[in-house]
């Protein structure tokens, strides 16, 4: 496994000059405001894996995984039948003695032992692939009570990130087409896992550095080594992937929580609020989890105004757990409700996607994070719409915000691409329908013949509309302190 020259040469890094942006804001809702080389979005893990496979292999000094689980028996790349080739545990190893500079390290949140779908036991035990002085792998404790470690980095010499919500494990795996038999989504025993929906985007140059500094505090904080950088950056990119976006502003935001004398950082929740409210023209939301009052408030309060935004929300219906049902789920239908109370012009619409509008068990699990607001911004990350992504759980976000033609219509393309997916129809008649109707819910209207998007029943005014009692018991805003909770009113 060698590094050609020409795909992991050496590129300059020159200082940039200041950027003038509206909702990316360094030092309030980003760590620094800096211009991307190059970025894509990649939808689905079928898009994702196999150019992380192909980025891994043109490592040459350091590659970090940073989430919230972690299996090294997934496959990276499978064939047209759906078989995996080289599971991702045996590529790493082959990495590092293929390359005696190379280091590994995995950091995995310490309660996916209990909590994530992937093998406790290798966690624990340890498994063959990582019997190798420099591959580390270690569990993060270095987070409050109840909280997780929620980031999805991939980091490669300080140079290319990934960066979004597949974590790599099991169950992640799915195709836009997310059929309910597709065989590249069965297990060892013949079950399927749901289909599933989620994106991560890559990024080079300074917002690939921005990305390795966070995952070099992650990885101090949990095990007191400190890392220094890398300074010298190479040109990896997959050989493939074409840039959504060019030479754009971009932010790289966090959340974590204040916690064993760490100050708290709530860029995520700064930059949330920040491009909900800047929105004009429409808000297009994908989140796994829907029920931060913050994000009702602003919703509702640009929803009740004449000249307010349209707002579009796919969210998941099915959740997992007594916890999710009442706390996310029944949350979330009560902020639904709210909001379809405050929708005095019909601009809302709030849908969960289906693969196959006549068959009842071809619900999507949306576990993208998404926002894009109007055609001028753009966040993907980790972080969901609720009170722990905002102030409890460590999340990673990137924003792309236009500041020219080019990356504008970047934006509004890969907006209608994601639509285009959920609808199954060619983005070019999601495009053409927006335009001849001048209004993106009523082009969504015109095109969900197929009933692939479905409304939520909870969208009907009847019910109750405010957040159940209790529950930020649950989905808490920040690290739990009983005394601060008795005094708080929700």
């Amino acid at each position: 496994m060698q590094h050609p020259d020409d795909a992991t040469r050496p590129i300059a890094i020159e200082r940039e000059r200041p950027l003038t942006t509206q909702i990316l804001k360094a030092g309030r809702n980003c760590r620094d405001v800096t211009l991307t080389r190059r970025a894509a979005l990649l939808v689905d893990s079928s898009a994702y894996f196999p150019r992380l496979a192909e980025c891994l292999r043109m490592a040459r000094r350091s590659i970090f995984i940073v989430g919230w689980d972690f299996d090294g028996h997934i496959h990276l790349q499978r064939d047209a039948a759906g078989n995996g080739h080289d599971t991702l545990g045996a590529l790493l190893h082959a990495l590092v003695e293929a390359n005696p500079a190379l280091e590994v390290r995995v950091l995995v949140w310490s309660v996916a032992l209990a909590h994530a779908p992937g093998s406790s036991k290798d966690l624990i035990f340890g498994a063959d692939w990582q019997n190798h002085p420099r591959i580390s792998v270690r569990l993060d404790t270095d987070h409050p009570l109840y909280a997780a470690h929620h980031q999805k980095i991939v980091s490669i010499d300080d140079s290319v990130a990934f960066v979004g919500g597949i974590d790599l494990t099991v169950q992640r795996w799915d195709s836009p087409g997310h059929l309910t038999d597709d065989p590249a989504r069965q297990d060892g025993d013949g079950h399927y896992h749901r289909p599933v929906h989620d994106m991560q985007m890559i990024v080079d140059s300074r917002a690939a550095a921005e990305v390795a500094g966070i995952a070099r505090l992650r990885w101090c904080r949990a095990t007191g080594e400190e890392l220094p950088e890398l300074n010298v950056q190479t040109d990896i990119w997959p050989s493939d992937v074409v840039p959504d976006f060019e030479n754009a502003p971009m932010g790289v935001a966090c959340t974590l929580p204040g916690w064993n004398g760490h100050m708290p950082v709530s860029e995520v929740a700064a930059l949330t609020a920040d491009a909900l409210s800047a929105a004009r023209q429409g808000i297009y939301i994908e989140t796994q989890y829907l029920a931060a009052p913050m994000v009702a408030d602003i919703l509702a309060q640009a929803l009740a105004r004449s000249d307010g935004p349209e707002v579009v929300i796919l969210t998941t219906r099915t959740l997992n757990g007594l916890f999710e049902q009442i706390a996310m789920g029944l949350n979330r239908d009560r902020l639904i409700r709210r909001l379809r109370k405050a929708d005095r012009f019909g601009r809302l619409r709030a849908y969960y996607p289906v693969s196959d509008g006549s068959r009842a068990d071809a619900e999507i699990l949306i576990h993208a994070k998404l926002i894009v607001v109007d055609d001028r911004f753009l966040r993907v990350g980790s972080s969901n719409l609720n009170n722990r992504s905002l102030g409890l759980d460590t999340e990673c976000d990137l924003g792309v915000e236009a500041t020219d033609a080019k990356t504008r219509q970047a934006i509004e393309r890969l907006r209608n691409q994601l639509l285009a997916e959920h609808l199954a129809i060619d983005p070019s008649r999601v495009a053409e329908t927006i335009a001849t109707e001048g209004s993106l819910v009523r082009a969504i209207d015109k095109l969900n013949g197929a009933g692939r998007l479905r409304a939520f029943a909870a969208m009907s005014d009847r019910g109750p509309s405010r957040r159940i009692p209790l529950t930020t018991l649950l989905d808490p805003k920040r690290p739990f302190n009983l005394s601060s909770w008795l005094s708080r009113k929700r």
